[in-house]
């Protein structure tokens, strides 16, 4: 549990304390089939009332509570941007069944930067349960195959195999093909509390053990553990091969420490102070996650001692949860002898938290518009000088030459802001996932056409989510001009020809789209040109150790190499050079700062070297048709860079500019782009 709390609240001190709830998955295994065995063997059965009842009773009062209390942290101090996602997270939370909304999430490339729940941490609670729904029925099931009259462990120990064996292959599999959802799905992580369970289930021959050998085991699984926090790579693929080194070292703990007697870490295990900590740690575990992530909503964002002294201070309700409702429940001698009432106090508090979660979408109600699709703007007129666009004017407000503009300067406080911070996230550039771009993991080109599908002139657009975002200027251009436009885009891929590394391993589909993306653009009908752009949130396959500037050279080179190919077969390049990176999510911050948007404001430097607009600067430099446009001061054109310009949001999220702010932008791009179709 410490290396959970410590490596929430300092990352840099412990990079691998997220393992910690690996040793809490093996522990509780060894707890939970321990009483079941002894249950068999006492009685030859299982009480299944009986065993909800107990689970019940030890964690959903505490848990409702913790749930609540996040709530109204939410309402209190969280953006409002951030209640109606929050207020499902707690519905699901209070179901068991967070994991698997996270693990969709993870798959969601616009979920990706979103910040963490408040209740995020209830994901391994849901594991755990969903794990003992089917575990003691699994054990019962044995027991009566290997025969009533005399428990073998052995058809129990069958059970173990069943579970752990596929759970870690898949396991291992899943986190390098899949590693976002791979974390918190239940199938991943079933091994590791069997893995408990299988120690348990081995009993009194772990006892029997040397106690010398028992010692070195013991011991050793300790150190194990410790250096698990220090070793396991947050970076690369987990579970996996890398949770066995928390969790093995565990089970050694475990299986050694009673054999090893006083000469195992079982007398410094059973420190008051540390079994003290021990009672407490379901509680810490409830509070200093919800603590942590309204402290940072209010404060910004925490040293590593502030958030350990938000952690030391979770400890204040932790007590006094533990006190007032774990205690006075799990003990209760009423409950004790009726399941049934248990069961009941149980299902209230699930019910409580569940419709907590679902009023406080009343706080939110009702939902915000969506913002109609930019698209859908009147397009520019035909004529040399382009039609304002509609409703606020976002960058038509700046000069011509927007550098050091006044009008675009932070200001603390505007009149309206368009779009809306709560719906900002929607107000893309348009278009239907699988018809309009390839899914995040697919390799299959899906172009679409826009403007006069009968021109003679193509305008082709490719790339990543960096390169898509312009897409709502062509379509007002397009009209205007009789352009036929079409878009190739992928989330998470570059146009680029190199492989690069999807977390942990190669983007082996990515690479496959870029072969026939590149295909398409230099085949029959190819374009007559083709803008391009790129985030700087990606590196090549491989390349894990490398340092950083020979990373940028490789991706600089690659680049270069990319757009020469084009250019090659008579396809001009324009390069948009990539737009400035805010250091927060700019319509949570704009939401929670109405009156002092100076506070969402970024220093210029820091937000145009964030992105990777220098290394296509230089991937440009000296090529041929290959054209590098840069309107970022018509994006930031003061220091810092506003959040808000002309009424209208710039960012809907950290760094994809809204699609209401490129419209207005659309006026500035038309020109680079004429002269060179002339």
């Amino acid at each position: 549990m410490v290396m959970v709390l410590v490596g929430h609240a300092g990352r840099d001190l412990v990079p691998g304390g997220f393992a910690g709830v690996d040793v809490f998955f093996v522990i509780s295994g060894f707890l939970i089939t321990g009483l079941l065995v002894a249950e068999l063997e006492r009685t030859g059965r299982i009480s299944l009332p009986g065993f909800y009842a107990r689970r019940a009773k030890r964690l959903l009062p505490a848990a409702a509570v913790v749930l609540v209390a996040s709530l109204l942290l939410t309402w209190l101090l969280l953006p409002r941007t951030r209640w109606a996602d929050t207020a499902w997270d707690v519905v699901a939370s209070a179901a068991y069944g967070l994991n698997w909304r996270l693990a969709v999430q993870a798959t969601d490339y616009w979920a990706a930067d979103a910040a963490p729940s408040i209740v995020q941490h209830f994901w391994s609670l849901g594991v755990e349960e969903q794990f003992y729904l089917g575990w003691p029925l699994l054990l019962l099931g044995l027991a009566v195959l290997g025969g009533r009259r005399r428990l073998r462990r052995g058809a129990l120990m069958a059970g173990f195999a069943l579970v752990a064996l596929p759970s870690f292959a898949w396991s291992v599999h899943t986190s390098q093909t899949d590693p976002g959802p791979a974390y918190f799905v239940t199938t991943t992580r079933l091994w590791e509390l069997a893995l408990g369970g299988a120690v348990a289930i081995a009993g009194t021959r772990v006892h029997r053990l040397p106690r010398p050998l028992a010692a070195v085991i013991a011991w050793a699984g300790l150190a194990t553990v410790a250096a698990s926090a220090f070793l396991v790579d947050p970076d690369r693929a987990f579970p996996g091969y890398q949770a066995l080194l928390p969790t093995v070292g565990t089970a050694a703990v475990i299986a050694g420490a009673q054999a090893a007697g006083r000469f195992g870490p079982a007398g410094a295990l059973g420190w008051r102070p540390i079994r003290a900590v021990g009672a407490l740690s379901y509680s810490l575990y409830l509070w200093h996650w919800p603590l942590l992530i309204a402290a940072e909503a209010r404060f910004g964002e925490l040293s590593t001692q502030a958030a350990l002294g938000v952690v030391a201070l979770s400890a204040v309700p932790a007590v006094l949860t533990y006190r007032f409702v774990e205690n006075p429940i799990r003990m209760s001698e009423a409950l004790r002898w009726e399941p049934a009432a248990a069961l009941r106090v149980g299902a209230l508090c699930t019910g409580a938290a569940v419709a907590a979660g679902l009023l406080f979408q009343l706080t939110v109600w009702p939902p915000r518009q969506r913002p109609a699709l930019a698209t859908t703007l009147p397009p520019l007129t035909s004529s040399s000088d382009p039609a304002a666009p509609a409703g606020p004017p976002g960058a038509a407000v700046l000069r011509a030459q927007p550098a050091g503009d006044p009008a675009g300067r932070a200001v603390n406080q505007v009149a309206s802001i368009v779009p809306d911070p709560q719906v900002a996230a929607y107000d893309g550039p348009g278009g239907t996932p699988g018809e309009c771009r390839a899914a995040q993991h697919d390799d299959v080109v899906e172009p679409c056409s826009y403007g006069d599908p009968n021109s003679p002139v193509t305008v082709a657009l490719a790339g990543d989510s960096h390169a898509e975002q312009w897409l709502t200027a062509l379509r007002r251009i397009a009209p205007a001009d009789g352009w036929r436009v079409v878009s190739y885009t992928r989330y998470n891929c570059p146009l680029i020809n190199i492989e690069v590394s999807r977390n942990p391993g190669p983007d082996t589909e990515c690479t496959r789209w870029n072969r026939a993306v590149r295909s398409a653009l230099t085949g029959p009908g190819k374009p007559a040109l083709l803008l391009t752009s790129n985030t700087a949130d990606y590196h090549p396959a491989g390349a894990d150790e490398v340092p950083a500037d020979e990373i940028d050279e490789r991706i600089t080179s690659a680049l270069r190499s990319t757009w020469h190919e084009l250019t090659d077969a008579g396809v001009p390049v324009v390069v948009l050079r990539d737009t400035p990176y805010q250091d927060k999510a700019t319509p949570d911050c704009v939401a929670a700062n109405p009156r002092k948007l100076t506070r969402c404001a970024t220093p210029r430097k820091e937000a145009l070297a964030a992105g990777s607009g220098d290394i296509q600067e230089a991937a440009a430099a000296r090529q041929r048709d290959v054209h590098l446009v840069d309107l970022n001061d018509a994006i930031c054109p003061t220091d810092p860079c506003a959040p808000v310009i002309g009424g209208v949001l710039i960012y809907r999220d950290q760094h994809h500019l809204t699609a209401t702010y490129i419209a207005t932008l659309a006026d500035r791009l038309r020109p680079h782009l004429t002269r060179l179709l002339k």
